[in-house]
C-alpha cells in the first residue's frame, strides 16, 4: 500500500507541475482539463496516508505536498462554483426579454438527428450553435428551418463545420478563418422585436491531444484572434462553443483579459460537458463569455443526444442600465499580456495544422 501511495503522490505532482509549464506541446496543456479529477485524487491520496502501514520517516513529507497541492487546486477551482461570492442582478424593467440558446458539439459522426431535434423542440431556445455539423446533419436539421428562418451555416466535412440557426433577425453575419482556412468561427449581428442588438459569436478551435493538434498554438491563437475582435464590437457580444479548454488555463484567462468579457461559470458551477458517457471524466470544455450588458439567468447543462458532448443552456438578457455594476467583473490584460496575446495569434497562424480536407471515424 506503501508503494501505492508513494506512486500516487509522484504522480499527482507531475501533473500539478506540467501545467505550469508554459510550453504549447499537448503534454503540458491536457492535465489543464483534470484539475477537477485531480483534485479529488489528492485528496483521496490524502487520506490514504492515513490508513497506509508501515509509513517511511518521509511520511509527513509526503502528506504536507499533498495538502499543499490540495489547497492549490482548490484555490483555483472554488471560483468556479457556488461559495465564490458573485452578485446576482435581477431583470429590470428596462431590460430585454429573455433569451435562451443552446451551444451543442454534435460530433459528426453521430446520426441521432431526431434526438438533438426533440431536444430543441423541447427547450426552444431562440438560437441554436451546432458544432462538427457537417453536410449530413445540415439536411437533418431542415425540419427546424421553419422555426428558425435565419441561419449562418459553414457545412465542412472536417469536423469543423458550424451552423447557427435564429429565430431573431440576423442583420448580418460572416465567417471568420482567423488562424486556418479550415476552422471557422461565426461571428452573427442580431436584433431582438423589442429593440436590443447584441452579437453572437460561435467557436471550435483544435484541441492540443496526441490524436489532433500537437500543440494549442492553433487554439490559443484562433481564441484570441476572436478576443481581439471582441474589443472593436461596440455591442453587447457573446462567446460561446467548444472551447476545447478550460476556464482556468492560461490561454482561457488570457482571452477573458484580452476580450474584456466575463466568464458566468464565476461564482456558477463548472457547467462540465466531455465526455457526455463518462461522468467522472467529464470536462467544461464547452465554454462561454459575455459583455458586461449580458446578465446569466440559467446556465447549465441539457440531457445526452447521442454526442460525446452534452449540449449547453443558456437564459439570459440584456440591460444596458445595469451594465456599470457588472463592469467590476472585468479583468484587463497588462501591457506584458497583450504582447503574449499578440505573440500566441501570430504563432497560431504560422502553424500547420495536419487536418484532412474529410475526416473519417476510426
Amino acid at each position: 500500500m506503501w508503494t501505492a501511495y508513494l506512486i500516487l503522490t509522484v504522480l499527482l505532482l507531475i501533473l500539478t507541475i506540467l501545467p505550469k509549464i508554459q510550453h504549447s506541446h499537448w503534454i503540458f496543456r491536457v492535465p489543464e482539463f483534470g484539475k477537477i479529477q485531480i483534485t479529488v485524487f489528492i485528496l483521496l491520496t490524502l487520506l490514504l496516508g492515513f490508513i497506509t502501514p508501515d509509513k517511511s520517516p518521509y511520511f509527513w513529507y509526503f502528506q504536507a505536498l499533498l495538502f499543499v497541492m490540495l489547497i492549490h487546486h482548490s484555490v483555483i477551482l472554488v471560483k468556479y462554483t457556488p461559495l465564490y461570492p458573485v452578485k446576482k442582478y435581477t431583470q429590470k424593467y428596462q431590460s430585454s426579454e429573455k433569451l435562451h440558446f443552446i451551444s451543442a458539439n454534435v460530433y459528426q459522426f453521430n446520426t441521432e438527428y431526431d434526438r438533438f431535434i426533440k431536444l430543441v423542440e423541447k427547450h426552444r431556445p431562440e438560437m441554436f450553435l451546432t458544432m462538427e455539423s457537417n453536410g449530413d446533419w445540415e439536411k437533418a436539421l431542415r425540419p427546424l428551418e421553419k422555426d428558425y428562418p435565419y441561419q449562418h451555416k459553414v457545412t465542412l466535412e472536417n469536423t469543423y463545420g458550424m451552423h447557427f440557426y435564429s429565430k431573431i433577425e440576423i442583420e448580418d453575419s460572416r465567417t471568420h478563418y482567423f488562424v486556418a482556412d479550415d476552422i471557422p468561427s461565426i461571428e452573427a449581428h442580431l436584433k431582438t422585436k423589442d429593440g436590443f442588438s447584441f452579437v453572437f459569436f460561435g467557436v471550435h478551435p483544435p484541441p492540443p491531444s496526441p490524436t489532433e493538434e500537437e500543440t494549442s498554438k492553433e487554439r490559443d491563437g484562433d481564441l484570441l484572434s476572436t478576443a481581439k475582435r471582441v474589443r472593436e464590437i461596440k455591442k453587447p457580444v457573446i462567446v460561446v462553443g467548444d472551447f476545447n479548454n478550460v476556464a482556468w488555463s492560461k490561454s482561457s484567462i488570457l482571452f477573458r483579459k484580452t476580450s474584456h468579457l466575463i466568464d458566468p461559470r464565476i461564482g456558477r458551477s463548472f457547467v462540465s460537458t466531455f465526455h457526455a458517457k463518462y461522468r467522472l471524466l467529464r470536462f467544461p470544455i464547452d465554454l462561454m463569455f459575455h459583455s458586461e450588458e449580458i446578465f446569466i439567468e440559467n446556465l447549465k447543462t441539457l440531457e445526452n443526444f447521442g454526442s460525446d458532448h452534452l449540449p449547453v443552456y443558456c437564459e439570459f438578457f440584456i440591460d444596458h442600465e445595469q451594465d456599470e455594476k457588472q463592469a467590476e467583473r472585468i479583468d484587463h490584460a497588462t501591457k506584458d499580456e497583450k504582447a503574449e496575446a499578440e505573440e500566441m495569434i501570430e504563432e497560431g497562424k504560422r502553424e500547420n495544422g495536419e487536418r484532412d480536407a474529410v475526416v473519417t471515424e476510426g
